[in-house]
């Protein structure tokens, strides 16, 4: 599942910086679920980038991003990763303000963001770090615009690769605080922000666990067209649900079993992007076909999985929600005939037809959610619905992201509060 990196250069230099990942670490305190004290109001992870590769360097530039929450709060504050740095890492001065269009920002809305007090922050490396609060109400399904300076050369970048959302890049200066951003660059990933959490009385969330169908590839780019956005529109239409966050937690090409040249595989960064993340309550996991294809051309005999391992390393994905009293909704895979063969084969759908069928009817799951059989074509069981399909026969589009989030069932979630 090929992710988008915005240009051909900077493809070029996140895959020379990504030939060693390291492997994803116990999550530190830091990133704990943080819940409040009892009169006051609860950090809840609104909205979530996960970090998946090394990207290029930035120096005495200002990085511009575009990001919704899923949920309304009193205040908000950022997280900012440097997971796959080659040293440590100094960001700031730091600014958030209410996104109007472009690369605008709305004239009042801007703040300044803090770190233990101070207006930047050194990330050491392989670390994060978490912001002080920002006193600024956000609405859900409010897009913001999140701008960090990085005043010295940050060495190899953090990024999550797939952004679907356009990021604004200086030529050089500090642009933190313009209301009209100057002319510079662009580009298609998330820089160093990975979360945005906000202060709010009732702390859910539903984390959304996956690769590129999750994260959204072949959605909109800057139309908020994934699935995860789907399922926030969804809940905020029903004042019963509103108070549910969504958090994508999708990374373009992720395995479940394995590493890859894109992102530690789903059990590794488990933890870190999933269990951890504060208010989680139910985790949606849709996983294995990158598995499946990988097998089809393995690099190494351990790429070559079965369909059992996949249902294996899907069982220890639920004991070890189960174990944090963290239900999890199994997602059916979706169908990806058509696309560039040894990616896909007749054995490969065969290992995908037996991981969906124990799916079904397995009962490891708390829930089931069949997004196969939702944008499948009725008449080509491996293919998706032409109205459904992006164009590479893989991932969905809108249309299809739509059709995935309508396909879970709410009533689950508004029993359970």
């Amino acid at each position: 599942m090929p992710p988008s990196f915005g240009s051909p250069l900077a493809l070029a230099v996140l895959l020379s910086m990504t030939a060693s990942l390291p492997a994803a670490s116990t999550p530190s305190p830091a990133l704990a679920p943080q819940s409040g004290n009892a009169a006051g109001p609860h950090w809840v992870d609104a909205w979530s980038a996960a970090p998946d590769s090394a990207g290029p360097p930035l120096q005495a530039q200002t990085v511009r991003q575009i990001v919704r929450p899923s949920v309304g709060g009193s205040a908000l504050r950022l997280r900012l990763s440097n997971l796959f740095g080659a040293g440590p890492v100094t960001i700031g001065p730091v600014h958030v303000a209410i996104h109007a269009e472009g690369s605008a920002i709305v004239e009042g809305s801007d703040r300044a963001v803090t770190f233990a007090g101070k207006s930047s922050v050194t990330i050491a490396k392989g670390a994060d770090a978490l912001s002080d609060p920002v006193a600024l109400p956000v609405q859900a399904l409010q897009e913001l615009a999140v701008s960090l300076y990085l005043a010295t050369s940050t060495g190899a970048s953090t990024v999550h690769g797939d952004g679907q959302q356009t990021a604004f890049i200086t030529e050089g200066g500090d642009a933190t605080a313009a209301t009209r951003y100057p002319d510079g660059e662009v580009a298609g990933n998330r820089f160093f922000l990975t979360d945005v959490e906000v202060a709010t009385d009732a702390a859910r969330s539903i984390v959304m666990l996956g690769d590129s169908v999750t994260d959204g590839f072949g959605s909109t780019k800057d139309g908020n067209g994934r699935m995860p956005d789907a399922l926030a529109s969804r809940l905020q239409a029903d004042p019963a649900l509103a108070s549910i966050s969504v958090v994508n937690s999708g990374i373009a090409g992720n395995r479940l079993l394995n590493d890859g040249p894109i992102g530690p595989s789903m059990l590794a960064r488990m933890d870190r992007d999933a269990l951890a993340k504060p208010g989680v309550q139910w985790i949606v996991l849709l996983a294995g076909i990158n598995d499946i294809g990988v097998a089809g051309s393995p690099d190494t005999p351990a790429d070559d999985v079965s369909a059992q391992q996949i249902i294996d390393g899907m069982k220890t994905v639920i004991a070890r929600a189960h174990a944090k009293h963290i239900k999890v909704v199994g997602g059916t895979i979706t169908p990806n005939g058509g696309y560039d063969w040894p990616f896909h084969t007749g054995a490969g759908e065969k290992k995908r037809q037996a991981v969906n069928t124990w799916i079904r009817s397995g009962g490891a799951f708390d829930a089931v959610v069949d997004f196969e059989n939702v944008v499948r074509d009725p008449q080509h069981r491996d293919r998706l619905l032409p109205a459904f399909d992006s164009g590479d026969h893989m991932h969905p589009n809108d249309a299809g992201y739509k059709a995935m989030a309508g396909a879970i069932d709410l009533r689950r979630f508004a029993a359970e509060q």
